[in-house]
């Protein structure tokens, strides 16, 4: 058996079509100063293909940079809380597209902590010595989900995927230890109330389109439990905030972000933030503002990264990454997105129309 699990390999896949505030203010009542000032976003990134897709070629970005062909991958998770489909996994439908025939698949949903607890999962599976080679991707198509008439919710989400791979290794590295919770109680604060099985779909207007969102209530209890879950992983290896050299948060709030920072004592400059760049990705956030740390030479060989996220649930979850030897690509992928011939409000105008 594995004593780690190494990171080998990584990519992100975020679709061309870009939706400024100064377009959502053309919709919605808002400006690009209320949606800063509130949230640290200036722009998010709108898919024009499924998330299936954003996953299969951030996947294969990541097998190229760790030189592993897709029939050796024997685990394949999927992080999404907007599955292409219910029945079957958005995993499922990654592996016939990449041609990872050969893994295990399955979604896992811990919302926007679901990278975390997806990395904790395949690295325990590598570590028990029954996998090799596992592919884990987060990925969100979340614009696809949001009501334009509600404001508070519009201008913060955003489509994206990142992944990595992972791989048995005797020196220390990968994710070292992780520590994951959930405050279920106040599940109710973010939700889309009416698609599952609890819903009820003989009701007049029905529609699945509406995310319900307490932002005060999110705000107070994700700073509280990312402080707490940093703290655990910390204390259980025996490291002081000094010896982080680089965070990782999910990126859902620009002011979240600085609060965790000031809470490890950590000054931002050794903070991963991209939200201005994509909004909130949700369980992409992470695995894509890793990829551009590393592309950016901010991540050495090495390195101790501090992974935190919260997420509907409300889910909690940190992790400790010791960074392996290799900081760039082995290989380089070719697989590109179908190419997307409409602006952003130019994909979203059917929504806009139907929940306006």
């Amino acid at each position: 058996m594995a004593q780690y699990a190494v990171i080998t390999g990584w990519g992100k896949c975020v679709p061309p079509a870009v939706l400024t505030n100064d377009d959502i203010a053309t919709v919605i009542d808002t400006s690009d100063e209320w949606i800063q000032t509130r949230s640290g976003i200036r722009e998010r990134r709108v898919s024009h293909v499924p998330g299936s897709d954003l996953a299969s070629v951030a996947g294969q970005r990541a097998l190229a940079a760790a030189d592993v062909d897709a029939e050796d991958v024997d685990l394949l998770i999927v992080a999404t809380c907007t599955p292409d489909t219910v029945i079957p996994s958005t995993a499922a439908h990654v592996q016939r597209k990449i041609g990872a025939s050969n893994a295990a698949v399955f979604d896992l949903n811990a919302g926007c902590s679901g990278f975390i607890y997806s990395l904790s999962v395949a690295t325990a599976m590598i570590q028990s010595g029954a996998y090799k080679k596992a592919l884990v991707i987060g990925s969100e198509r979340i614009t696809w989900f949001l009501t334009w008439a509600s404001r508070d919710t519009a201008v913060l989400f955003g489509d994206g995927a990142g992944a990595v791979v992972v791989e048995p290794s005797d020196k220390e590295s990968g994710l070292l230890f992780s520590h994951l919770g959930c405050e279920g109680e106040a599940a109710d604060a973010l939700q889309i109330p009416n698609f599952g099985t609890a819903g009820n779909r003989f009701v007049e207007n029905y529609s699945a389109f509406e995310v319900q969102f307490d932002g005060r209530e999110i705000f107070r209890r994700a700073v509280k439990g990312m402080a707490r879950e940093t703290r655990i992983v910390l204390d259980e290896l025996g490291l002081t905030d000094d010896d982080i050299d680089r965070i990782i948060p999910h990126q859902a709030n620009l002011r979240i972000i600085e609060s965790l920072a000031k809470h490890l004592s950590v000054d931002m400059s050794k903070v991963e933030v991209n939200i201005q760049k994509y909004g909130n990705t949700s369980a992409a956030t992470i695995p894509v503002a890793m990829v551009e740390a590393l592309e950016a030479g901010r991540i050495k060989a090495g390195d101790r990264i501090l992974l935190a996220a919260f997420g509907a649930g409300l889910t909690r979850a940190a992790g400790l990454i010791r960074w392996g030897e290799r900081t760039t690509p082995l290989k380089q992928s070719d697989a590109e997105l179908p190419p997307c011939k409409q602006t952003a409000l130019e994909i979203l105008s059917e929504a806009i129309k139907h929940t306006l």
